[in-house]
């Protein structure tokens, strides 16, 4: 099963990652931007984003 969804797995811990290094170095401080002020919200936003992106290079079955 880890095989099969490796490239979405991938793509969930890349983009959570850029998410919360996104929040740590360049986030909203004044607390008005809805995704970039919170560190769950800019987590979660960038692993969806992953997920989505490397999801775009997997091959499909015939």
């Amino acid at each position: 099963m880890i095989k099969r969804f490796a490239l979405e797995i991938t793509g969930v811990l890349i983009g959570s990652a850029s998410g919360w290094m996104y929040w740590k170095y360049i986030g909203c401080t004044s607390g008005s931007c809805p995704i970039t002020s919170n560190p769950v919200h800019s987590t979660l936003y960038g692993a969806v984003m992953g997920v989505l992106l490397f999801s775009m290079f997997k091959k499909e079955n015939k």
